[in-house]
């Protein structure tokens, strides 16, 4: 049990650094590219579940996304709430 516990937690913090990457990413210009194939990738990978949390919260001054930052929070301490559980 412990090790499936532990894998639980590896694969949300893989998960987080995914988003991070993404979001990171977001503050480059990805027109064309590496970047701009490994945005697609991760877009494909992060955007549902940030999409989850976009249609709650709407952008800071019309322009501060801190969607990601909640998302984050939420995967984390949802993940360790739940391995603590059982």
């Amino acid at each position: 049990m412990l090790s499936l516990k532990y894998l639980i937690v590896s694969l949300s913090d893989a998960y987080c650094m995914i988003i991070f990457v993404y979001v990171l990413l977001s503050w480059f210009p990805t027109d064309r590219g590496i970047l701009a194939d490994i945005n697609n990738v991760l877009a494909r990978v992060c955007d549902p579940y940030l999409n989850l949390f976009k249609r709650l919260i709407p952008p800071i001054g019309g322009m501060v996304d801190v969607t990601p930052i909640i998302a984050l929070l939420v995967l984390q301490f949802g993940v360790r709430l739940l391995v603590n559980l059982f």
